[in-house]
């Protein structure tokens, strides 16, 4: 369950001394200025394909050339120009599906990003939110125009001028709200009205809990009611907020998650599915079991051996 660090990602993209392709880590930048790195996708080497984890940092990757993208528990994306976001919370995997995919991938964190003067929080952006879906189709005009601002990155990285961790920061927001405004109409978010700033409140304490690092303590927020008085609503209200916004109990939402969650935690981590059960606040593994089944047509015992990770 650790997510996959950046000293691991360069460790797996090093040149090979047979080869030219490779990812070097980035020029130092500073002290406390965080992590920042831009390469064409050219220069990761052909290796075993990437494992499906969380990663310890943000990505954003344009990949000219068929390829998949396994995000969460969704169904895999397969595209020609594909755009994907990445982030510490959510798993994913990349695979390329011609031998050399075209576009351009930028890695960084928070401390990079968000330098702690700003005040702004990254899950408050409609790409980043909770439960946002990052991975699209991007039309071939506007793969020039995001192409653009990652060549820019690319050419000032090594520079010697003295404020260019600030250019670069620039660029990246240039290019985070390029990403935003081509994010496909139907999945942006908007919390106007009163009724849609509870939901994303909602979204945001629900996501809190996770990941899940450790089977111990289990979920803290557990039922529709728990949710409601840490936001101090009536339980009634909440559901007709979230329905109404969502098409969606409380309830629904809910155990949408808790499902999400336990099929990464049953193909991604060795736990007992008794110490899953755990973990996500089920009384007991029969509880969870029933629970699971079901939601998922099949029980967890069945789910991970599919997955190929025994029982």
């Amino acid at each position: 369950m650790q997510p996959h660090s950046l000293a691991a990602f360069y460790e797996a993209c090093a040149p090979a001394p047979e080869s030219a392709a490779g990812v070097l880590p980035p020029p130092e930048l500073g002290p406390g200025r965080g992590h920042f790195n831009v390469f064409p996708l050219a220069d990761i080497p052909v290796g075993p394909p990437m494992a499906f984890t969380r990663r310890a940092y943000h990505k954003i990757t344009l990949c000219r050339g068929r390829s998949q993208v396994e995000y969460a528990d969704q169904p895999p994306h397969v595209g020609a120009n594909t755009l994907f976001l990445v982030t510490p919370r959510v798993p994913y995997r990349w695979l390329p599906l011609t031998d050399s995919p075209a576009g351009y991938c930028c890695l960084f964190d928070d401390a990079f990003l968000l330098p702690a003067r700003t005040g702004v929080v990254l899950s408050e952006l409609p790409i980043f939110r909770p439960g946002a879906y990052p991975v699209w189709e991007v039309p071939e005009a506007d793969c020039a125009a995001l192409e653009a601002i990652f060549r820019k990155m690319a050419q000032e990285l090594p520079s010697g001028y003295a404020y260019k961790h600030d250019l670069l920061r620039t660029y990246l927001w240039e290019l985070i709200h390029l990403v935003q405004k081509l994010q496909p109409a139907p999945a942006r978010l908007a919390a106007h009205s009163a009724a849609e700033r509870v939901a994303a409140q909602f979204t945001e304490l629900l996501e809190q809990q996770f990941p899940r690092p450790s089977p111990q303590p289990p979920l803290r927020l557990r039922t529709a009611t728990d949710y409601a008085d840490q936001l101090a609503v009536h339980v009634n209200h909440l559901n007709r907020v979230l329905k109404e916004t969502t098409g969606r109990t409380t309830t629904a939402l809910i155990s949408g998650r808790l499902l999400q969650e336990a099929r990464l935690l049953l193909r991604q981590t060795t736990w007992s599915i008794s110490e899953i059960a755990d973990s996500l606040g089920f009384a007991d593994v029969a509880h969870f079991c029933t629970f699971f089944k079901r939601h998922a047509a099949q029980t967890p015992g069945d789910f991970r051996r599919l997955a190929g990770l025994g029982s």
